[in-house]
């Protein structure tokens, strides 16, 4: 029996002070570039780890220097996979993920932080490639956005250092595309008409973030949007719909992710007994959240450790 201890962290995004300061409130002590737990305890880091923050170097070689002394784990995040692909040319003289302005704006930040430290950079990307997509540790679950055991045995052995997985998983309608986008970005439904969803960037979009667990008949928009709270629905949304959505039992292990920006101010506890999202905004002005994980089956509100550490 595994009797390891785990504090898993939520989306940095840059955010290096507060990572510091949760580090620290969970008792971890500096070691070089990175920390260690005096009691053995390791880090999880759930991913996204660049963009938006304005310490984004400084992020990456602490959660690299966790890792590398055997003091933490990290998986993927969507941020890591979009920003491989979008310094990966495609076959048509383009790139994986366009340059448009939309695209270019997502990344600048990170960009910024590395002007002057392109082999640095291009170091980081192979980095990011040997990411772990999700990890089955048997007790328990981590994933960047959904648990979809379908598409997770189509990603399980794979990795984006091999490229034909890269360039499948970043070609629409293939199977490799829709377990990526379901797995790092999470299952969406169309929108209703006149109820476009607006993102956390300000863009509106025709779709809407999915929940993947307690699926059911009769659940309404509002029922299943993501973050809870959102979005004021009451349309039901038909069956076939509700079908396609997977669907985490409460019989499985606790499973824990991000991705989803919960609100600043919402409750931190689990959002059933074994399902837990650690982002609560703190890539903006949120806290930066974390999960002290003793080996229990049903997860504890009391464990939530948070810090909203100036920027």
């Amino acid at each position: 029996m595994n009797n390891q201890h785990y504090d898993l962290i939520g989306d940095i995004h840059g955010q290096y002070n507060k990572l510091t300061s949760l580090l620290a409130k969970l008792g971890y002590q500096p070691r070089g570039k990175g920390f260690r737990h005096p009691e053995g305890r390791k880090v999880i880091f759930l991913g996204d780890y660049i963009d938006r923050g304005p310490k984004i170097r400084e992020v990456l070689h602490t959660v690299r220097a966790m890792v590398d002394a055997g003091d933490a784990l990290a998986i993927m995040g969507n941020h890591e996979y979009n920003a491989v692909c979008y310094h990966t040319p495609d076959d048509k003289e383009g790139w994986l993920r366009e340059h448009s302005e939309e695209k270019n704006r997502q990344v600048a930040a990170t960009l910024r932080a590395f002007e002057g430290h392109q082999t640095e950079w291009s170091d980081w990307l192979e980095w990011m490639k040997r990411l772990p997509i999700f990890l089955d540790l048997g007790a328990l679950r981590c994933v960047h956005a959904c648990w979809d055991t379908r598409r997770i045995k189509r990603l399980n052995a794979h990795s984006l250092t091999d490229q034909a997985f890269l360039h499948a998983s970043a070609t629409k309608m293939t199977p490799e595309h829709r377990a990526i986008e379901n797995v790092l970005k999470g299952p969406e439904i169309p929108a209703t008409d006149g109820n476009l969803f607006r993102d956390k960037e300000g863009t509106y979009r025709n779709t809407i973030r999915a929940r993947w667990w307690d699926i059911r008949d009769g659940l309404t928009i509002s029922d299943l949007v993501m973050p809870p709270g959102s979005m004021a629905d009451s349309m039901k949304v038909d069956s076939w719909l509700l079908q396609r959505l997977p669907n985490y039992g409460p019989e499985e292990p606790p499973v824990f992710f991000g991705h989803y920006w919960l609100p600043a101010k919402a409750h931190k506890a689990p959002l059933a007994p074994n399902i837990a999202c650690l982002d609560f905004s703190g890539g903006l002005d949120g806290p930066l959240v974390a999960y002290r994980w003793d080996g229990e089956l049903r997860l504890d509100a009391a464990n939530f450790v948070a810090i909203a550490a100036a920027s």
